[in-house]
């Protein structure tokens, strides 16, 4: 069945409805890795996205529920060149399309992804609408323009306080979920903690009281100036200074409650190539990144340096707050499916928790 992306620029491209299809509006992005397409589909930090994927067959390794990153699949929509329908590998337990099915995913393939992501690179981030008609495009285009991202934060927090790691004997983590990765939690377990996960609305006395040895603030969807109240609970422990550790929406909260700024880019950094450098080791590593909104320096307080910077466009990937054991960085040391180069961090907060050093 021939089905439609339009972007609000009254852009038209012509695919397949595949998937659970649906009409559905999104903001729509794209991600250029070249494998990984389950660890994206579950990313929490793409709640109200429709992700159009580079690469031009997605699904040839088919699925493995051992790789979800959370609970369910995120985008509100995926957009392909080519979903393959014979995935081959020892680990399948199912198809691509089977598992967006199941989880009420609407797909749209055989569509030109190089004509959509050379728009968006041209234009920015648009809305768009996946549609089967297009016969009153002046609906489409209110049913566009109508679209807002709310509460997204909210929508993909967990329900409740949980531990993971009970029988380690390492550092206790407090773990602030606004959209946390499976493997944030994975890779600290990994390494002896015993981590507590927190809802997003959890209060910072709730958890100075509870008396962790660190903090663990997550990835997380949407603009992160729409989160006031968790910024203000995050001012207030950072005022505490416990040893925190910060990555992607968390980083850009650090930032927001010491008095920075964050603005949206233009196309945002979605993929798993995108180079890092760390200013005072002279080293530049290859990170997976995942964000709309970036941290731009401007406002922070005097002891925050910015330690690390993106090659492409050198825009802030990391800072240190002197004074305070506390650092952020933009990028995911924690990817799954890679590339690790950068999950000595995790080391490094660990480190940092039992030595009293910053990073």
């Amino acid at each position: 069945m021939r089905a439609y992306l339009v972007l609000e620029d009254g852009s038209v491209y012509e695919g397949t409805a595949r998937g659970a299809f649906k009409e559905t509006a999104c903001e729509i992005v794209f991600n250029t890795s070249m494998t990984g397409y389950l660890e994206i589909l579950t990313d929490p930090s793409y709640a109200g996205q429709g992700v159009v994927m580079t690469y031009p067959m997605i699904g040839n390794y088919g699925i493995s529920r051992e790789d979800f990153e959370s609970i369910r699949l995120q985008p509100c929509a995926f957009i392909v060149h080519e979903l393959c329908d014979t995935p081959s590998n020892f680990r399948c337990t199912a198809s691509l399309e089977e598992v967006l099915i199941e989880y009420n995913i609407p797909c749209l393939a055989d569509v030109d992804t190089r004509s959509i992501v050379k728009k968006l690179r041209e234009s920015g981030t648009m809305r768009g609408v996946i549609t089967e008609d297009i016969s009153d495009m002046e609906r489409v285009m209110t049913l566009i323009k109508s679209f807002k991202q709310e509460k997204l934060v909210e929508s993909v927090t967990i329900d409740g306080k949980r531990v993971v790691g009970k029988d380690n004997n390492g550092p206790k983590i407090a773990l602030m979920d606004f959209g946390s990765k499976r493997n944030i939690t994975n890779s600290l377990v990994e390494r002896g903690c015993i981590v507590t996960e927190y809802p997003c609305f959890t209060t910072a006395e709730e958890i100075i009281k509870t008396s962790p040895d660190g903090l663990m603030l997550s990835n997380g969807p949407g603009d992160p100036a729409d989160c006031v109240n968790i910024i203000k609970e995050i001012k207030k422990l950072y005022d505490y200074g416990m040893p925190t550790f910060a990555i992607c929406l968390g980083h850009q909260l650090m930032a927001l409650s010491q008095g920075g700024t964050t603005e949206r880019m233009k196309y945002g950094h979605r993929g798993a190539n995108h180079p890092v450098k760390f200013l005072e080791k002279d080293q530049t590593f290859i990170s997976t990144q995942n964000h709309g909104y970036m941290v731009t320096g401007k406002g922070l307080p005097s002891n925050a340096e910015v330690n690390c910077i993106n090659v492409n466009d050198k825009t802030v990937e990391g800072v240190v707050y002197h004074g305070k054991p506390i650092f952020t960085v933009q990028f995911h040391p924690e990817a799954n499916a890679g590339p690790r180069d950068t999950s000595f961090l995790f080391d490094e907060f660990i480190k940092m928790i039992k030595e009293g050093e910053i990073k």
